[in-house]
């Protein structure tokens, strides 16, 4: 049983990143297809994480309450449809709306796959199977660009999506084969006017977020934020909360969400900085991007289930914090990424960024998971989704607004060459600085006298 769980989640995993990190190096290729402007092809990738964002905390109740069993094929098929339709895409207005269908069942998937390893692995292996679990998202990160890069160069961008659909197939096949259905607040109704307060609150914040440039985006966010706070204040009031907001007196859980959203926030970016520059600046092909690309989700995939048996052991904050401590060092030799940087300069950072990033990620999702009571883990892995794609989106978005301040909404050619330079620069150093927030983060509720 245990072992079939932990094989479904991987699986699952493993698409949803896959194509996620897929799309990055087909974003040039895609752009000339159907003529868009740097801003619109980082929002290929936008929609697709704000959808996350927004549905997560819903279905993190919803999934509970209506069985993680059932709902987790739901996510499956829905994600299975959301690719056929994205790879069949005849313009970009169809392609967004398939990416919006891949963003909800993707939310089904994430949220689903780290609770039903909570719910049926014992504690004293949750983080190795964890661990797993990651391997599988880090699997699919490692494998998208060279694989996708080929794809690109040799088949077509539209098969990047069609190339996971099998896994996919294989993992509902699997769970087919489980006669077991864990329910989580079976009895409680769901809270409807919280949820859409939340989901119209986060995503009308982090589409602001992306014209912050503009009078309109300011505004956008203040009206984002207020929701969110009527939503925060709502919440603490209900009897059944879509989130349950007392989680937050928990220190420990506290400070490792936060840290989580910074650190995706700081390094999600990444890729598509070494994308864009690799690509435009260096004139590589998809094919030699994405086996450059490779270097830094290896090496997360092989440390990942590492440092999940040693986050059984040993602290976990301590080693998230080592962990953020090492990617900060990455994305310095960053700040300086130029026409001029030897690719040897680049490999290093990649090398260091992914040694860091493995020792944060499973152990700060063990901490999150582990401070939490049991009848909360569907609550506590809609969180670990959440403030993932929230980071992952808003530091997307990071590189939006560098790109609207610095270059406006343009096509990615020569002429504009500079602007793109000093846009990755910028956006670099930014990045960094939120990495140091987030070590400082890490290191919170240590010696706090929470439930771990």
């Amino acid at each position: 049983m245990n072992k079939y769980v932990i094989l479904i989640a991987m699986l699952a995993s493993f698409g949803v990143a896959f194509t996620s990190n897929a799309v990055s190096v087909a974003l040039p290729t895609i752009a000339v297809d159907f003529n868009i402007t740097n801003i619109m092809q980082n929002w290929l990738v936008n929609i697709y994480l704000l959808v996350i964002a927004a549905a997560s905390v819903p279905f993190g109740k919803i999934c509970g309450k209506y069985g993680l069993n059932k709902t987790m094929g739901i996510g499956l098929i829905g994600y299975v449809v959301g690719s056929i339709l994205s790879g069949i895409a005849f313009n970009i207005e169809f392609m967004l709306v398939a990416r919006i269908i891949q963003g909800i069942a993707s939310a089904v998937l994430f949220v689903n796959s780290m609770a039903i390893i909570t719910e049926q692995v014992p504690p004293q292996k949750r983080g190795q199977a964890i661990g797993i679990t990651v391997t599988g998202v880090y699997l699919g990160l490692t494998l998208a660009p060279t694989v996708s890069g080929f794809l690109v160069e040799y088949v077509g961008w539209r098969s990047i999506f069609y190339i996971t659909v099998p896994l996919i197939l294989i993992s509902y096949y699997l769970l087919t084969r489980i006669d077991k259905e864990w329910i989580i607040g079976g009895g409680d109704p769901i809270d409807v006017k919280g949820s859409l307060l939340y989901v119209v609150g986060i995503l009308i914040l982090m589409y602001g977020f992306t014209i912050l440039h503009d009078v309109i985006g300011i505004i956008t966010v203040v009206i984002g934020l207020v929701i969110l706070a009527i939503f925060a204040k709502y919440e603490l009031k209900e009897q059944y909360p879509i989130y349950d907001m007392h989680l937050f007196r928990n220190v420990k859980y506290t400070s490792s969400n936060i840290a989580s959203l910074i650190s995706y926030f700081a390094t999600f970016v990444v890729t598509y900085i070494l994308n864009y520059h690799l690509q435009y600046l260096n004139g590589f092909s998809p094919e030699t991007t994405g086996l450059i690309l490779i270097v830094t989700p290896l090496i997360m995939a092989i440390g990942a289930p590492i440092a999940g048996r040693l986050s059984d052991k040993i602290n976990p904050q301590i080693l998230a914090a080592i962990g953020m401590i090492i990617v900060s060092i990455a994305l310095v030799i960053l700040c300086f990424l130029d026409e001029t940087t030897p690719l040897y300069m680049i490999f290093i950072s990649m090398i260091l960024q992914g040694v860091g990033f493995s020792l944060f990620s499973t152990p700060n999702n063990n901490v999150i998971l582990g401070s939490v009571d049991k009848k909360d883990i569907a609550t506590a892995s809609a969180s670990l989704s959440t403030v993932r794609t929230i980071g992952q989106s808003f530091s997307l978005g990071l590189l939006t607004l560098v790109f609207a301040y610095i270059m406006g909404n343009v096509p990615i050619i020569p002429q504009h060459y500079p602007q793109l330079i000093l846009s990755s620069q910028i956006t670099m150093i930014l990045s960094t600085i939120l990495c140091i927030i987030a070590i400082l983060l890490s290191l919170m509720g240590i010696k706090s006298g929470n439930k771990n």
